[in-house]
C-alpha cells in the first residue's frame, strides 16, 4: 500500500503562485510514475503534470510555461510550482502514484486550489 498526503492548496488571485507538495509513504518501487491531477466543478479529473522517476516530464498544454513539476532525489516528495495562475486552474488537486511494472493507482485526498479574478 501507499499513502500519499497533499497540502499547499488555498486561495489565490489571478496572477498569483502556489506551490503543492504532496509526500508519498508506504511500499514505494523505484521505478514508477508521480503526478498532479485536477478537478474542476463540473469536469473530469484531468492530467496537469507528471514525472517519471527517471526525470522525465509531461505536462498539460494549458500549464506548459507556467506549471512545474519537480521530486526529491529520494522519489518520496513531489512538488507542483505553478506561477501565473488563471481562475480556470481552479480546482482540486490530486496526486497520485503508479507503479511502472504495477498498474495500479493510488491518489492522494486532494487539495483545493481557488484562482479569484
Amino acid at each position: 500500500q501507499v499513502q500519499l498526503v497533499e497540502s499547499g492548496g488555498g486561495l489565490v488571485q489571478a496572477g498569483g503562485s502556489l506551490r503543492l507538495s504532496c509526500a508519498a509513504s508506504g511500499n514505494i518501487f523505484d521505478r514508477n510514475v508521480m503526478g498532479w491531477y485536477r478537478q474542476a466543478p463540473g469536469r473530469q479529473r484531468e492530467l496537469v503534470a507528471s514525472i517519471f522517476s527517471g526525470g522525465p516530464t509531461t505536462y498539460a498544454d494549458s500549464v506548459k510555461g507556467r506549471f512545474t513539476i519537480s521530486r526529491d532525489n529520494a522519489g518520496s516528495w513531489v512538488y507542483l510550482q505553478m506561477n501565473s495562475l488563471k481562475p480556470e486552474d481552479t480546482g482540486v488537486y490530486y496526486c497520485n502514484y503508479r507503479p511502472l511494472l504495477k498498474p495500479v493507482d493510488y491518489w492522494g485526498q486532494g487539495t483545493l486550489v481557488t484562482v479569484s479574478s
